[in-house]
């Protein structure tokens, strides 16, 4: 049997897998490089509302297997995040009502986004093929599945800085959804990262750790992958 990494090494295994992460997909290089059309814009954030309103959809299925009440307290934001909520006379929106107005902000209409009447088949299955294995596995695996959110920073601050440039039609309040999940992600990463050094301590159980990792990663390079196949990729 291999010797376990320790947590430093098990770290920078998981770091290592960003190599796979979407932000080097076709598809995402030429949304962020300028090179898409409205129409393949559109159909980017049309599809990828699928995928963010079952975010909140997955995650109570993983609080659902939970039965540590403090790992239960700190996931229960990430609902909260998505949904948004009116808590204390605080009020918060949501991440999916922040998609909404993307949407908005690059030309569609509420309606034809919330109906789902662009969301690709395989797209579909992508999506729902994660929502399953949420809710069929252990929660430290779910909970490990998360992190993709270690590279997803970056890809919403490359949105951020080259968007307004190369798509200055798009109204910037649109934005805001990318704005948010800049600091959301880094607080998810650490919640995920602690669960997942701490749980996944032996060689094997490390390797599988890395195995649901890039499950993930799959997943969110096959919703690019449907994209790119219905709406082409323009070179440069």
């Amino acid at each position: 049997m291999n010797k376990a990494w320790t947590r430093t090494e098990f770290e920078a295994q998981l770091r290592a897998r960003g190599a796979s992460y979407h932000i080097h997909h076709p598809f995402n290089k030429m949304l962020n490089e300028g090179r898409a059309t409205p129409e393949q814009l559109r159909a980017w954030v049309a599809n990828r509302y699928y995928y963010q309103i079952n975010i909140p959809i997955k995650d109570a299925a993983i609080l659902a297997n939970c039965p540590d009440q403090a790992a239960r307290r700190l996931w229960v934001q990430r609902i909260l995040d998505h949904d948004g909520f009116e808590l204390g006379g605080i009020s918060d929106p949501g991440g999916i009502e922040a998609w909404l107005r993307l949407a908005e902000a690059v030309g569609l209409a509420r309606a034809e986004v919330q109906d789902l009447r662009h969301v690709l088949p395989a797209l579909r299955f992508a999506v729902d093929a994660y929502v399953n294995f949420a809710r069929r596995a252990p929660w430290q695996e779910a909970m490990c599945s998360s992190l993709t959110e270690l590279f997803a920073p970056e890809i919403h601050r490359q949105r951020l800085a080259s968007w307004p440039q190369h798509y200055p039609w798009i109204e910037p309040a649109g934005l805001s959804y990318f704005r948010q999940r800049v600091s959301q992600a880094r607080r998810d990463v650490e919640q995920g990262l602690a669960v997942t050094l701490d749980y996944f301590v032996q060689r094997e159980q490390q390797e599988r750790a890395l195995q649901i990792l890039q499950f993930k990663l799959d997943i969110l390079w096959a919703i690019n992958d449907a994209m790119a196949t219905r709406y082409g990729v323009n070179q440069a």
